[in-house]
């Protein structure tokens, strides 16, 4: 391996170590350095092996030969970090690195990071078997690593080049297999040919039957002995008393410093999640998490709306509707996560899940349809522990529930609160509507913190933002139809002609007219158009586009007119290309809505910031 990758491996340790200290503290932790021939004895007893939320993972052919490479030339290859096992606290479910002997031995020591690494280690430097790998190209393919004792001497050739891989057979081939290029078959091809096999360097007792034999091999020539006797100390004795640094953290863990640990080290490119963590603890019952959920998701979280919703999610719904219905201090942070019993979990997710649907039905009910249509995936989570919470003597049914329900979601998008952290905003949200729906007089917070600001309206200009997609939710809501067919936008059309939201005075035009970008960009000069209506629209005057529907005998006047208001759109502006009192008109009509939904008066639509932005008050 070359400078630059230990300048890597060294980096990404030192950050990894910064890092770990601050989620973990020096409490829990202590670090040594082991040798790699202890290390690998310790996988190969059992006594160190892997929680089963870690996934297989195989190394590339080129990067094993590479961390070879730096094994051998005694360059740092980057810290492992352990979990001392034992503990009822951290109860992980185990198993043996892939090439291990299986074993019914409970571990000493768990690996967190480092997998890779210390497999890529075993299979190649301590297991007889051959390698289980990767081509560049992700090509599965199983290797027998060897070392060339003239190169590995060569202080011109760079280590890695002394370095090689060769087919299970032991066999190298080209010509489409019709030539052989090298052949390390037996033990005196590989004597012959001078290849040290790296699978028996870190076992001394193989190297010293190795070494005899190659002796013998070669007459016990003087100038053979002299070469392998070099390679011996500068290589092979080397390689034995390598040391790996090895940050081991104590018993007594909390699991949440565990999960921390993950975020912080994790760098191998598999996320490893909340999830993973709780699936290995219910794994110690026999119960497979990650089964349960993938079928559970098949079957009901497929749908274009609950595709959003991962397996945490799930699991954060799931610990806050738990710790509701037990009546414990309502909490669904990370920690109370990783705490969340198999029983509770099998007590409530099948509710949960239907809870998961009436919320889906009710953001249907509101216009929201699709992922990329709801304002905050965030926001799911409690709206589907409060279906579920109020699926108890139907009360979610109850039109004066629901309307609090929607309310309180209204409030959420348009007061643009389920932005950030939302742990907290999750349980005062389910504790606060539960109270509110029994008691008139206890607002949610939500709803008393949601606030939206006149001017925003302006700065709606894509829907990246939450209150853009409500917008787009409300005028759909209003019954909203089609300039061309007259058919209402409702999920039938959504599904089948999927329309998007576009400019009402089309974008080019504006821009001859030389509008304000601000305000012909924003929400106020958008509504949702059918791609084939839009089509027809171009880029020409709202009068012009009209005229030309009504040409061609698609609507008349009158109708046209009326699918205009639907879209809550001046029709007197829109004839005679008023912008300016089209643009008003519609931040009045939009303002309107977003106070029936939220059923908060919406202040300062009188205000001089409103009036210097629109020219008059709102």
């Amino acid at each position: 391996m070359d400078t630059r990758h230990v300048f890597i491996f060294t980096v990404r340790t030192y950050r990894n170590i910064k890092n770990i200290l601050v989620a973990v503290g020096d409490f829990y932790m202590q670090t040594n350095d082991k040798l790699i021939t202890e290390l690998m004895m310790d996988i190969y007893e059992g006594k160190t092996q892997l929680p089963d939320f870690q996934r297989g993972w195989v190394w590339e052919d080129g990067r094993i030969q590479a961390l070879i490479a730096s094994i051998t030339n005694n360059y740092p290859i980057g810290a492992a970090m352990f979990l001392e096992y034992g503990n009822e606290n951290v109860r992980f479910k185990y198993r043996t690195i892939e090439g291990a002997p299986e074993t019914a031995v409970a571990p000493s020591d768990l690996i967190l990071d480092g997998q890779q690494r210390l497999t890529s280690i075993y299979s190649a430097l301590y297991n007889p078997a051959p390698v289980h790998t990767r081509t560049d190209k992700g090509g599965e393919i199983y290797r027998y690593y060897y070392i060339d004792i003239k190169k590995a001497l060569d202080s011109s050739c760079d280590r890695v080049d002394a370095i090689f891989s060769v087919p299970k057979n032991k066999i190298i081939t080209s010509d489409f297999g019709r030539k052989i290029e090298l052949d390390l078959s037996d033990r005196e091809k590989e004597f012959e040919q001078r290849k040290f096999p790296l699978n028996i360097i870190l076992n001394f007792t193989e190297v010293q039957n190795w070494q005899n034999q190659y002796y013998a091999y070669w007459n016990y020539d003087r100038e053979v002995i002299q070469e392998f006797t070099d390679f011996n100390t500068k290589i092979i004795i080397k390689t034995m008393q390598y040391k790996m640094p090895v940050i081991a953290l104590g018993k007594d863990t909390p699991k949440e410093a565990v999960c921390q640990v993950f975020e912080n080290v994790n760098t191998g490119g598999v996320s490893l999640t909340v999830f993973e963590l709780v699936t290995a603890v219910f794994a110690m019952d026999d119960f497979e998490l990650r089964k349960d959920w993938d079928e559970r998701q098949a079957l009901y979280f497929t749908g274009d709306l609950l595709s959003v919703i991962s397996a945490t999610d799930f699991l954060t719904a799931c610990t806050l509707l738990a710790s509701y219905k037990n009546d414990k201090t309502v909490s669904c942070k990370k920690k109370d996560v990783l705490n969340l019993s198999l029983m509770d979990y099998q007590s409530y997710a099948d509710d949960l899940t239907k809870g998961f649907i009436e919320a889906e039905k009710m953001l249907q009910e509101e216009r929201i349809f699709g992922k990329k249509d709801l304002p905050y995936s965030t926001q799911l989570i409690p709206l589907a522990v409060l279906c579920t919470l109020l699926a108890d003597g139907n009360k979610i049914k109850a039109t004066n529930v629901k309307n609090k329900i929607k309310q309180w979601y209204w409030c959420g998008v348009f007061g643009e609160l389920y932005g950030g952290a939302n742990e907290t905003r999750y349980v005062n949200d389910v504790v606060g509507v539960m109270d509110w729906v029994s008691d008139d007089k206890k607002v949610p917070r939500t709803v008393q913190e949601s606030y939206f600001n006149p001017v925003r309206l302006l700065t709606l200009q894509s829907r990246l933002s939450a209150a853009y997609k409500g917008i787009m939710a409300l005028v759909l809501k209003n019954h909203c139809k089609d300039f061309i067919s007259g058919r209402e936008m409702d999920f039938t059309v959504y599904k089948s002609e999927n329309p998007d939201i576009h400019h009402v005075f089309p974008k080019s035009y504006c821009e001859k007219q030389r509008y304000p970008k601000e305000k012909w960009n924003s929400i106020v000069n958008k509504t949702p158009i059918t791609y084939s209506t839009n089509r027809e629209i171009g880029g020409v005057a709202p009068s012009q586009y009209l005229t030309k529907i009504e040409a061609k005998g698609q609507v008349n006047s009158e109708v046209l007119n009326e699918y205009l208001e639907s879209h809550w759109l001046d029709v007197e502006s829109c004839r005679e290309d008023n912008f300016d009192k089209h643009i008003v008109y519609r931040a009045k009509k939009l303002l309107d809505a977003i106070e029936n939904v939220t059923g908060k008066v919406i202040s300062g639509r009188d205000s001089d910031e409103v009036i210097g932005k629109f020219g008059q008050s709102l």
